[in-house]
C-alpha cells in the first residue's frame, strides 16, 4: 500500500514559488515513499504568428540567401 504524502510548509512554499508567475509550461513534482524529493519546472516562451503567410515566404527566402551565402 502506499504511504501517505509527507508535504510540510516549506514544500508548499518551494511549489507556490515555482508556479507563481508561470505564464504556459509545468511543474512536475516528483515523490519517492511518500515524499517530496524533486520539483522541476519547464517554462515555454509563445511567440506571436507572423500576420501574413506571405511575410513568412519572404522570411524563408531570406534565410535561405544567408545559408548559401555561409555555404560558400
Amino acid at each position: 500500500m502506499a504511504k501517505p504524502l509527507e508535504v510540510d510548509q516549506v514544500w508548499l512554499d518551494r511549489i507556490l514559488e515555482q508556479v507563481n508567475g508561470l505564464q504556459y509550461g509545468s511543474v512536475n513534482i516528483t515523490v519517492h515513499d511518500g515524499r517530496i524529493v524533486q520539483i522541476d519546472r519547464t517554462e515555454r516562451t509563445r511567440y506571436d504568428q507572423p500576420p501574413h503567410k506571405q511575410a513568412s515566404t519572404e522570411q524563408k527566402a531570406a534565410n535561405g540567401d544567408q545559408l548559401r551565402a555561409v555555404a560558400q
